[in-house]
């Protein structure tokens, strides 16, 4: 901290996250005037006492402070000469219940991060009314309901709001209707049911929907049809189906939906054949069949696609084989086979591969040895797979992550990996391979690697 206020007035930056800093280190920063910038996140030594020691730094644009159990509502009287500040974040920090009222003078404020503060209320929404600026607030896993966002429709710069986990119900679309720069929303986790859903349709401008792990049906989606600048919606976990995806058809932006743990089967996906900017689409848990990705051979834009079913198998395979643009392919769980990985040999984009379905051999794996673009690739649960996998994807240098779990590899396999440079992270966790041997291999020619298992 001497070398720190050596600094003086040239200072403008400042990160202590993670240190042992306590609230007398923090007197340091008295000769930083000029500091813009200071981040304390998981500083956890520091309380009150230390925030009244930064009280003094006017001219700061942007402080951290995630994971704080110390600070409390009376400690947040030393935050409100900090006007200039433009982004304030306090996630994690449990005590500051009645705080907020100290924040309201910061009236240049555009981001406000109290998510995971699980003490925060609709009281505590009350002073932020005034923050005409603001245009980023998240308040995810708090107790605030449908009363503590009236006092949002003030805030009409405000773009982004995160209420996940919080106790809001479709009610809370009356407040924020009147939000017109409102272009992300994510309530998942929240109290929705299809009743008051209707009044989703007056958010327009909206570009991020997240609606995922709602009682909502397909009669909500019939909501969605105007929303029409949407790009990215999730509907995970709730009870969709093949007729609810009939609403979407007009939202000719979207390019990312997430359909996992649903009740969407093969029928349901021709309403997507024309949505032809989608780049991204999870089916996990679905019951989606061969037959129904006929429906997506169409969307040259996919480049992420994650089928983690089973009733997937060599044949649906085949009908990706034109979605030449594909950067992720997740076919967890799915049954293919050596015949079937035949049909990757077309998809050369391919970033990240995943085959955990427990069909594959050797044999297999010499179709995924030339994809030369790929840098995470998962192998996991093929119980068949040898040495010889570690030899032929040995060719593989641009891999970051490997994982070839619940194989038969073993420790003499290893010296196959050493042309990897890149790997960062390797599994071979269940096989006949030592932990002595992973660090062997990382100390003499992976120099990368930081994670491994087993360790």
């Amino acid at each position: 901290m001497d070398v720190i206020s050596s600094q003086g007035s040239s200072l403008l930056s400042v990160d202590l996250s993670g240190s042992d800093i306590t609230d007398p280190g923090l007197i340091y920063l008295k000769n930083c005037m000029n500091l813009q910038d200071l981040n304390l996140n998981y500083c956890d030594r520091i309380s009150d006492r230390g925030l009244k020691n930064i009280s003094g730094l006017s001219k700061l644009k942007s402080l951290t402070f995630r994971r704080n159990s110390a600070i409390t509502a009376e400690g947040m009287i030393a935050l409100s000469s900090l006007v200039n500040l433009l982004k304030l974040d306090l996630e994690k920090c449990p005590g500051i219940h009645g705080g907020l009222i100290h924040i309201k003078g910061m009236t240049k404020l555009e981001s406000l991060s109290i998510k995971w503060c699980n003490c925060i209320t609709d009281a505590d929404m009350k002073p932020l009314s005034g923050l005409t600026n603001l245009k980023s607030l998240q308040v995810s896993c708090s107790k605030v309901t449908d009363f503590g966002i009236t006092y949002l429709k003030g805030l009409q710069r405000l773009s982004v709001l995160n209420l996940e986990g919080c106790s809001v119900t479709a009610a809370c679309f009356d407040s924020l209707s009147v939000l017109a720069s409102l272009s992300y929303l994510n309530l998942s986790r929240c109290n929705l049911s299809d009743d008051g859903c209707e009044k989703l349709s007056n958010l327009v401008n909206l570009k991020v929907l997240n609606l995922g792990l709602n009682d909502i049906t397909d009669a909500c989606l019939i909501h969605l049809k105007g929303l029409t600048n949407l790009e990215s919606l999730n509907l995970d976990s709730c009870r969709i189906g093949d007729d609810g995806l009939a609403h979407l058809t007009g939202l000719q932006n979207l390019k990312c939906l997430e359909l996992s743990d649903t009740d969407v089967g093969s029928n349901g996906l021709r309403h997507l054949s024309g949505l032809h900017k989608l780049e991204s689409i999870n089916l996990a848990f679905t019951v989606v069949t061969d037959g129904g990705l006929r429906e997506l051979s169409g969307l040259a834009s996919l480049k992420s696609l994650n089928l983690d079913a089973r009733q997937i198998t060599d044949a649906g395979l085949a009908v990706l084989t034109s979605l030449t643009g594909l950067t992720h392919l997740d076919l967890f769980g799915a049954r293919i086979t050596d015949s079937g990985t035949n049909h990757l040999q077309n998809l050369k984009n391919l970033r990240s591969l995943e085959i955990c379905g427990g069909g594959l051999t050797d044999a297999g794996v010499k179709n995924i040895k030339d994809l030369s673009s790929l840098s995470l690739l998962n192998l996991s649960q093929n119980y068949n797979l040898t040495d010889k996998t570690l030899e032929m994807i040995s060719g593989l240098t641009g891999l970051v992550s490997l994982n070839v779990s619940n194989s038969r590899v073993t420790n003499a396999g290893l010296r196959h990996l050493k042309p990897l440079k890149n790997l960062r992270s390797l599994s071979l966790e269940s096989c006949k391979v030592t932990a002595n041997d992973m660090r062997k291999l990382q100390s003499a020619s992976l120099p990368n690697l930081v994670n491994f298992r087993p360790e």
